[in-house]
Formats: structure tokens, C-alpha cells, sequence
């Protein structure tokens, strides 16, 4: 499978973690908080996929903005 995904994922998972739902960079994680609330299993682990790859993109522009000392004044 390749990292390319829908819209509606893409657009979905970037609205969930603008409102706060706590997703970290754990797959099974993410998807037991997506629970039952997708319509569908398949759609659940691309959202849970997604939202954890996601994350751990976060996180390296967070050490690297740390690294560069982008942000310290």
C-alpha cells in the first residue's frame, strides 16, 4: 500500500485534530479513539493510518524547528 490518501480522509483527519482529539503516533491507539464512531473498519484504520502518520510528521518539524532554534527569542 502506498502513503497516498483520499481527500475525504485527509480532510476528516486534519478537522479532528484541529478541534483537540488527543491522537498520538500509535496505530492502535488512534484507532480504538476512532472506535465505532467511522462507518466502516476499512475507513477507521486508513483515518487511524493517516492521523499517526501524521503525527510522527508533526513531531519531526517540531525537533527540527528545536534544532535550528527557530522560535526561541
Amino acid at each position: 500500500m502506498g502513503k497516498i490518501k483520499s481527500k475525504q480522509i485527509r480532510k476528516a483527519g486534519q478537522s479532528l485534530v484541529k478541534k483537540g482529539v488527543p491522537f498520538n503516533e500509535s496505530f492502535e491507539y488512534n484507532k480504538k479513539i476512532l472506535g465505532s464512531t467511522m462507518p466502516s473498519k476499512k475507513l477507521r484504520n486508513q483515518m487511524a493510518g493517516f492521523l499517526t502518520r501524521f503525527k510522527k510528521q508533526e513531531k519531526v518539524k517540531q525537533l527540527q524547528f528545536a534544532a535550528l532554534g527557530v522560535g526561541k527569542q
